[in-house]
């Protein structure tokens, strides 16, 4: 059977951690009516869901505030940028017969502007906010590995944050770590995630190494 390798967006493929930042900002700014930076969020705000860290400033009905501001803040957001060798790295899989695919929890409206072309047409399935439960939800991955005729054994996920992880292990798929990303080498770790990548590089057909026989019964760490 053909694997597969699954993979959050936001700080696995994409650098949005600055977009993201100040996005928050600019959502509070408007919601507050004063100026709200970067500076005057939560520590943990980048890893923290959004209504979470706006209701923590103070916003009632933040949920519905999103629906209003969000999109308009991130598209105004400056520093998005594809990571360093995510292309080449998707290139390489798709080259070794790998099926890929995308589990984020942005819209699919959100896509087109977020993604060069060139990457888009490398992930043969897209799971959006609006297709499934969100993560920790094991409901995308299911869904992205359904979609692609793959079993969850043959699948590795490809996240950078715990929740991205609880979704993968509860989806019964390797999980590997995107040190680069939201929440960083040492917290995966220290959660105890068994494969912690540390280079976008490492995006490729050697991800499907992790995939050990019988699993979930080893371990295995990744420089």
């Amino acid at each position: 059977m053909k694997p597969a390798v699954l993979f959050d967006l936001d700080g696995v493929l994409l650098d949005s951690k600055a977009a993201m930042l100040a996005t928050l900002a600019g959502v509070a700014t408007a919601a507050l009516g004063r100026r709200i930076t970067v500076a005057d969020l939560p520590p943990d705000a980048i890893t923290t869901p959004r209504v979470g860290v706006l209701s923590a400033l103070g916003i009632p009905n933040p949920d519905e505030l999103c629906e209003t501001w969000w999109d308009a803040a991130l598209a105004t957001a400056a520093g998005t940028r594809i990571f360093p060798g995510v292309l080449e790295g998707l290139t390489a899989l798709k080259d070794a017969g790998t099926a890929t695919g995308l589990v984020t929890l942005q819209t699919r409206s959100r896509l087109p502007w977020l993604l060069p072309q060139g990457v888009l047409d490398l992930l043969d399935t897209t799971v959006c906010r609006e297709d499934a439960e969100p993560k920790p939800a094991p409901d995308g991955i299911y869904l992205a590995l359904a979609r692609l005729a793959v079993a969850p054994h043959d699948a590795v996920f490809v996240g950078d944050t715990l929740t991205d992880r609880t979704a993968a292990l509860k989806a019964e798929v390797v999980f590997a770590g995107a040190g680069w990303g939201y929440a960083g080498t040492d917290a995966l770790a220290a959660a105890g995630s068994p494969v912690v990548l540390t280079d976008p590089s490492q995006i490729g057909p050697r991800l499907l190494d992790l995939i050990p026989k019988g699993w979930p019964t080893r371990r295995q760490t990744t420089a």
